[in-house]
């Protein structure tokens, strides 16, 4: 099959919208009416652009409020077949009436149908026709079926909308039902379960498929079982979509329909994190790494060739690299233990993602990396410990494994990291939140794998970016986290101050009793429960205005990520940044 997009899934001019559909591989696109309209290209021009690009016209749309009418735009039907010859697009786009004016009459939809069918045959064009979620009177893809094989028209067809589908809870089953030769066209798109009417739905919060909720797979396993053949094409509405520059957008919709092809390399096994690399400068370096040593963590080795060192504790591994640019402290690479580096590293250059040249003495590891799209590197490897000279054997400590990162994203690459890492990584979602922070809200969405050695928890702000839309931390595992706390107090771990109105609700909302809220305040824990266990965790202060560490103990089956403390933490994080507290440090600093 062939691949499409519909350029109302990117931004730019039309001519933006072509090139960069073509660099990222599709075959062919649907031409969105309104971007024809708004270039100063003709027709005929953008058929020469697009040939040039090896890009097929696949679709031209939407063509509106036809069928069952007092008096049918014949005339306006006539004007766009002629543009389309011009373009050399074969398909037109007929969305089922929304007009107040249409009328409810099947039979009427369909003999209009056909007399349109027929002055398009005159012109070799053919009629797609799709039920939009909120048409008058056709809302469903098996009633815009009934009308179509009522028409009977061999240049009429009709046209499957995954969202249009899914998202009225239609049986995708039902399409097996459709003869192949009258599908004419598959347009594909997800979005995330929301509440809300379906034309906003549908116009504001589309996007590619995987990055939400619906199951498109199902509807492209139907059409492909009745027999289709045509194009896998992508028609996404998305505010961010079209805001965001075009050539990566068009690389993360070709993503999506590499994984609903699913003629990928499997991905490789994960073991677990490797470690998790710290981009420090001269400035937080001092102040990180007294984080790390009060935390327990020791400085076991020194990179053979680079300013890098290495942390540890337990199977928890840190790796410091002071060659950072003046700027924030970020995570700059998360490594996982594989088996198989090679195979991790074909199944992401499979899907077009970044692959980083190999920099490395004879005598060091080959570490395979790619980059993420917010620009952290992923690394794989396996057998790299002798890269770093040892300097200090590790103590014995609190923590013994990493447990999660959370890694804020740019605003407008929220979607594109969650697909990248569920697909090059194989991992699956999680849950997804909308979590209250006191510079507005903020959406986290979490994956990892079956097993649960590998979880990423990933953030945006809704709206604007704040103070703690930017905060990045890694979440230690550990076995008691109430002696984990207090040991972290003894050693002079800058524990987050949690407020005292935390633990009174704590105590209102549930049955601890007295004693054990006592000692969760003392120790500056924080609590959460679910139908599976418990989890009782704590956090650093904020280093260098950007990284915090969280030290956590899972209870019973317990699986989350402690959401329903997250306002109270971003409460306390954003207190200890702006509050008195803050302006008598910085006094006794200056």
């Amino acid at each position: 099959m062939s691949r499409a997009i519909a350029t109302v899934c990117l931004s730019g001019t039309l001519e933006e919208k072509l090139h960069a559909a073509s660099a990222a591989g599709f075959d062919a696109v649907e031409l969105f009416e309104n971007d024809l309209i708004g270039s100063p290209l003709r027709p005929g021009e953008v058929r020469r652009l697009a040939a040039e690009l090896g890009l097929e016209i696949a679709l031209y749309q939407p063509f509106r409020d036809f069928e069952a009418m007092p008096e049918p735009p014949f005339a306006r039907a006539e004007a766009k077949f002629a543009v389309m010859e011009e373009l050399g697009a074969e398909t037109i786009l007929v969305c089922s009436n929304v007009s107040p004016a249409a009328i409810d009459d099947d039979a009427l939809a369909a003999e209009q149908l056909h007399g349109l069918a027929e002055r398009a045959a005159g012109h070799g064009i053919r009629i797609a026709y799709e039920a939009l979620a909120w048409g008058r009177h056709v809302n469903t893809f098996d009633h815009a079926w009934r009308i179509v094989d009522l028409a009977d028209h061999p240049a009429l067809g009709t046209c499957l909308d995954s969202f249009h589908i899914l998202s009225r809870g239609s049986d995708p089953a039902g399409i097996r039902a459709i003869p192949g030769e009258k599908i004419f066209f598959l347009q594909l798109a997800d979005a995330p379960f929301m509440v809300m009417d379906v034309l906003q739905w549908s116009r504001h919060y589309r996007c590619f498929p995987g990055q939400g909720g619906l199951d498109v797979a199902a509807v492209v396993r139907a059409a492909r079982a009745a027999g289709y053949r045509g194009p896998l094409s992508l028609e996404v509405f998305n505010d961010v979509f079209r805001a965001a520059d075009p050539e990566r957008m068009a690389v993360d919709a070709m993503r999506s329909l590499l994984i609903l092809e699913d003629e990928l390399p499997p991905p490789a096994a994960l073991d677990g994190y490797a470690f998790v690399e710290l981009g420090l400068d001269s400035t937080c370096a001092p102040e990180t790494e007294a984080t790390l040593e009060a935390l327990g963590f020791t400085h076991t080795g020194q990179h053979r060739s680079k300013p890098v060192q290495l942390w540890e504790q337990g199977d928890a591994r840190v790796v410091v690299n002071r060659g950072e640019a003046p700027g924030k402290p970020r995570v700059v690479a998360l490594a996982f233990e594989t088996p198989d580096p090679e195979a991790a590293v074909a199944r992401a250059e499979a899907l077009q993602a970044p692959v980083l040249p190999e920099r490395r003495r004879p005598d060091e590891a080959a570490l395979r990396s790619i980059l993420a799209p917010d620009g952290t590197s992923v690394i794989f490897c396996r057998a790299w410990h002798h890269d770093f000279l040892p300097v200090a054997s590790p103590s014995p400590g609190a923590l013994r494994a990493i447990d999660h990162l959370a890694l804020s994203q740019p605003f407008d690459y929220f979607d594109e990291a969650a697909l990248f890492y569920r697909s090059v990584l194989g991992l699956s979602a999680h849950e997804s939140q909308e979590l209250a922070a006191p510079d507005g809200l903020i959406r986290s969405r979490a994956v990892g794998d079956v097993e649960r050695r590998v979880r990423l928890a990933l953030n945006v702000p809704l709206v604007a970016a704040g103070t703690a839309t930017e905060l990045q931390h890694i979440a230690f595992a550990c076995d008691d986290a109430l002696a984990a706390a207090h040991r972290c107090a003894e050693a002079g771990v800058p524990l987050l101050r949690i407020s005292d109105n935390y633990y009174d609700d704590l105590a209102a909302r549930t049955k601890l009793s007295d004693e054990r809220i006592e000692t969760l305040r003392e120790a500056r824990v924080l609590y959460d429960a679910d139908e599976r266990g418990e989890l009782l965790h704590f956090f650093t202060e904020v280093v260098g205005d950007r990284l915090f560490f969280e030290v956590l103990e899972r209870r019973g089956g317990y699986d989350g990520y402690g959401a329903a403390n997250s306002a109270v933490r971003l409460g306390a994080q954003r207190a200890h940044t702006t509050g008195p507290a803050a302006a008598s440090r910085g006094a006794a600093a200056a």
